[in-house]
């Protein structure tokens, strides 16, 4: 079993999405001892503050997934300038009720991957916000802010030739900020 069990969470859910490549194609540059479970986000219902007493099957099984990780991951698309909305229901899901989030104190890192020539700089910078207020201490540098373009996958999915040193050497800083943190 490895030491490190982050839980990954991808913003997306159109099924080839670049965020969801991404997910698949970057843990493979983690070391051994980090395993990698990407949640299920797809079946929440929306936020409603009158289920907080009785929250959903699916929502009780988002939190204990992340209550039962080391760390996070987020993927993020940038939908009008900001994060989607179904990324923001999930973290609303598992932060709440008030004072009992799943997030808390949980290290993360936060990727995206978009058409656009700043990648997902503005909604990853929205992300940051979120998770700053729900105690997650977020990695700072190196940002990444990926633009999806020929090249950056491989014919077997893995990060392109192109990409590999810059995001290996994210993961490596990625890995220390896991480690530094993780309870």
């Amino acid at each position: 079993m490895s030491k490190y069990q982050i839980a990954v969470v991808v913003g997306s859910l159109r099924k080839d999405s670049f965020n969801h490549q991404m997910a698949n194609a970057i843990v493979k540059l983690a070391p051994s001892d980090f395993s990698f479970k990407q949640l299920q986000i797809s079946d929440l219902p929306l936020y409603n503050q009158d289920d907080d007493a009785n929250p959903s099957p699916p929502v009780k099984r988002l939190k204990a997934e992340i209550l039962a990780s080391q760390g996070l991951l987020f993927l993020t698309p940038e939908y009008n300038r900001s994060i989607p909305g179904v990324l923001k229901n999930a973290i609303d899901q598992a932060s709440r009720p008030y004072g009992q989030s799943a997030w808390a104190g949980k290290p993360a890192g936060v990727l995206g991957v978009s058409v656009g020539a700043i990648g997902t700089a503005i909604a990853q910078q929205h992300l940051r916000n979120i998770l700053a207020y729900l105690d997650v201490p977020t990695l700072g540098q190196p940002e990444a802010f990926i633009q999806a373009k020929e090249g950056l996958f491989d014919q077997d999915g893995n990060i392109g030739a192109g990409s590999q040193k810059f995001l290996q050497a994210w993961m490596d800083q990625y890995v220390a900020w896991v480690k530094k943190h993780a309870a």
